[in-house]
């Protein structure tokens, strides 16, 4: 069978998503050809239990609904029943001597928390966002927001340039290298205050103790106060289903359980692509791969195409650490240890600061963490319609494992000598975050009515995107960020070969549900 079509994109997650859905409205017949038998790469909603509608790996929008694919196609996706919940509790933070903080999209009534908790800390903090609002966050969302080779970035940096000198563009950008931890130790006093922001540069996948993790806690911190941490009313999946509207009345289409094997070209120029089973899809103006380099560059491109000068970072190209899911079907409302916890969106249990880095350093020596970071996401705390009345959901995730596990730092749980996750330490190591869930929800263990657990593996095999359980489709840090992501020397969207683009979490600016790549890409091929 061979189709024909102006744009074929592989893969579907949030970035093909936006991408098709620019180019369809700016008239491009599109088709979006996706390996698995749903839409939507990361975006899975599943009734993991009877009446339970859970968010399997995916769940908050802060990224999409404050960046500018939202912007341009909010009304439209408006009109077709997209519906986004949000919180003026976005997060917080419990320790394990129960101290507790909730942090706020009110900066008032942040800086009036911190201040209660540690006199003064507020005011460094609020000090320290205000710097980073006024001076640093038109060049670093600009950055994040534009394609870093381009004409935009350019003016970007000589607007910045005429304000703040040459030397103050050169100082930003090494200010920015700064760590998280460097930032909290010298501004925030409060261990309860640092333990409330540090967790979230696992977000990114970065450590409080990786260059240029600072600037990035400021970034994300900022996102939450200024946006909250919005959901989609019904579960995620309801994304997919407009979106495939949007393409599909306008003459394209989504396909599911089609797996592309190799991008065709005529000359060094793309065409289309052919299928496993050797369905030939045709492209008159571009292929757009939301995929990996090491699947781009070592399987879906003709190896005597690829110049070494790009083949050779892309076989260096690293995986970051593994990401485990555990969802939770409660038949009662969870009874917190700080009942301000039961309308916060997403809860940290941490054991601070260098709780955090312990966790992260375990994890990069082949460790299971001994008290990892847990991210208790409460989507029926913002959205009660995933549940029966009264019941709740818990989304639990874990940033801080090993791909392949090399020992437990806690010597309690017996690993096999191949280093694989498999269902026994799957399932133990849910045991030990279960256990620790408990010592802050007083019912816990009563009111449980399923748990299902995602290894690393496991994940894997969801979105083949996640290599080895990374759910950031790549290290984040500096060396694969900003100018050097996918790797040094790559063109940012564009690759070597003449109207193959590349999109995804694996380049710029890098992962999260914002849908930023493909926007870029949509908006260049328009």
């Amino acid at each position: 069978m061979t189709d024909r079509y102006d744009i074929v994109i592989v893969g579907s997650g949030m970035n093909s998503l936006v991408c098709a859905a620019i180019l369809a409205r700016a008239g491009k017949r599109v088709v979006v050809l996706e390996r698995n038998e749903w839409i939507g790469g990361c975006i899975r909603t599943e009734e993991l239990f009877p009446g339970f509608t859970h968010d399997v790996l995916s769940s908050w929008y802060p990224l999409f609904t404050g960046g500018p694919a939202y912007a341009e196609l909010a009304d439209e996706l408006h009109d077709k029943g997209l519906v986004f919940v949000n919180t003026t509790t976005p997060t917080g933070v419990l320790l394990p001597d129960g101290r507790s903080l909730v942090f706020g999209t009110d900066r008032a009534e942040n800086v009036r928390r911190m201040n209660e908790v540690a006199a003064g800390d507020g005011d460094r903090f609020a000090a320290a966002m205000d710097r980073f609002l006024e001076r640093d966050a038109a060049i670093s969302f600009g950055l994040l927001g534009n394609e870093i080779w381009s004409r935009s970035t350019a003016k970007l940096l000589m607007r910045e340039a005429r304000l703040r000198s040459v030397k103050g563009v050169a100082a930003f950008f090494g200010e920015g290298l700064e760590t998280c931890r460097a930032w909290l130790e010298r501004d925030i006093r409060s261990d309860t205050v640092r333990s409330l922001i540090a967790p979230w540069v696992l977000h990114n996948g970065l450590g409080p103790d990786d260059a240029f993790s600072g600037l990035i806690g400021k970034v994300i911190i900022a996102a939450l106060e200024m946006g909250g941490l919005p959901v989609v009313v019904g579960g995620s999946e309801r994304i997919t289903g407009v979106f495939r509207t949007i393409v599909e009345e306008r003459g394209g289409a989504m396909w599911t359980g089609v797996e592309v094997e190799e991008v065709l070209l005529t000359g060094k120029k793309a065409t289309g692509v052919r299928t496993v089973n050797g369905d030939v899809y045709e492209a008159a103006d571009a292929v757009i791969c939301n995929v990996t380099p090491t699947q781009l560059y070592g399987r879906l491109l003709p190896s005597d195409v690829v110049p070494e000068t790009v083949a050779e970072p892309a076989r260096a190209y690293r995986y970051g650490r593994a990401d485990m899911q555990i969802h939770f079907a409660l038949g009662a409302s969870p009874v917190w240890s700080d009942p301000e916890m039961n309308h916060v969106a997403l809860v940290h249990l941490t054991d601070g600061l260098d709780g955090v880095s312990r966790a992260v350093n375990e994890a990069g020596r082949g460790l299971l963490p001994a008290r990892a970071t847990v991210v208790v996401g409460q989507p029926t705390a913002v959205d009660p319609s995933r549940a029966p009345k009264g019941s709740a959901i818990l989304w639990i995730q874990l940033q801080e494992l090993p791909s392949t596990i090399d020992g437990d730092a806690a010597g309690e749980i017996d690993v096999p000598a191949d280093g694989r996750w498999n269902e026994e330490v799957r399932e133990a190591y849910a045991d030990r975050i279960q256990a620790r869930l408990a010592e802050h929800i007083e019912n816990l263990d009563e009111i449980v009515v399923g748990r299902r657990t995602f290894s690393p593996g496991d994940l894997e095999s969801l979105n083949v995107n996640l290599v080895g359980g990374d759910p950031y489709s790549g290290s984040c840090t500096i060396d694969q960020f900003l100018l050097w992501r996918p790797f040094p020397g790559s063109r940012g969207h564009r690759t070597a070969i003449k109207n193959v683009f590349h999109i995804g979490a694996s380049t710029h600016p890098g992962p999260g549900l914002g849908g930023n790549s493909g926007y870029l890409v949509g908006k260049a091929l328009s």
